[in-house]
């Protein structure tokens, strides 16, 4: 079930009403509706072709929805382009990280958008580059030797969390992220339980996330919503439902779709 449409102008960080999403023929998103309060971690579950990446894709403005209208920070907004999602303060943190494994930790965060010297010659300021990044990484309690390490020397953990303190430099207060635990052991998929727990903890961050592991959301997130089929259909604060409840209600729509 779909949450009630709250009036615009609204408390929320984040919100999208009755979203269709179609590709031809096909119908990707079916009239999808998410809030996302300021401070509130969400997660998205749903198996694989339930519509949470293209849900991702319109919200970073990637793409554009078939019809349905988004609210950011209570306005409503048209994403034009990933540029003008960033200039809003919304971020996203993909599976694939978009680090380059050959720079250091200190490039990575200032990929595209490096600090140079004034002049006709532009130099790099690795300097303030290098202060910046060790000031970030600190301030969100991530622990790396060294910034100067290229990124290829870190483990999955580590790269994830570079990955999410380059957006959170980037002055983002909306961050999105695609399977930020994905492939990870116990000790690296808890690294980045914390780094996202800090987050949330600072007040200023709304993160909305895609998961497959419910255990694990139900100990991150404050709600959660369930997608199957371009449909929202469970929506639920974290602390009222259960692993078990969530799987049953994925059993009934697999032996409905069986039956059918």
């Amino acid at each position: 079930m779909n949450p009630q449409a709250s009036p615009p102008g609204g408390g929320d960080a984040l919100r999208a009403d009755d979203i269709i999403k179609r590709f031809g023929a096909v119908t990707a998103l079916d009239g999808v509706s998410l809030t996302l309060g300021r401070g509130e971690i969400l997660g998205i579950l749903g198996d694989n072709g339930a519509g949470k990446s293209t849900l991702m894709k319109i919200l970073t403005g990637y793409q554009p929805q078939t019809s349905g209208r988004l609210f950011i920070n209570g306005q409503e907004t048209a994403l034009h382009s990933v540029d003008h999602a960033r200039s809003l303060g919304i971020e996203c943190v993909y599976q694939d990280l978009a680090l380059a494994n050959s720079l250091s930790i200190y490039h990575n965060m200032f990929l595209n958008r490096e600090i140079v010297y004034p002049g006709p010659i532009r130099l790099l300021n690795n300097r303030e580059m290098r202060r910046q990044a060790k000031e970030t990484l600190d301030e969100i309690g991530v622990h790396i030797p060294s910034v100067d390490l290229p990124v290829e020397r870190l483990s999955g953990g580590q790269r994830q969390a570079i990955a999410v303190a380059r957006a959170v430099h980037s002055n983002a207060k909306i961050l999105l992220l695609d399977e930020p635990l994905a492939a990870m052991g116990a000790r690296e998929a808890g690294l980045i339980i914390d780094l996202i727990l800090r987050l949330k903890s600072k007040g200023d961050m709304s993160i909305a996330m895609i998961m497959h592991n419910y255990a694990q959301t139900l100990e991150i997130a404050d709600r959660i919503m369930l997608m199957q089929r371009g449909k929202v259909t469970y929506e639920s604060a974290a602390k009222s439902t259960s692993v078990e409840e969530l799987m049953e209600i994925v059993r009934r729509e697999y032996r409905a779709m069986r039956a059918a």
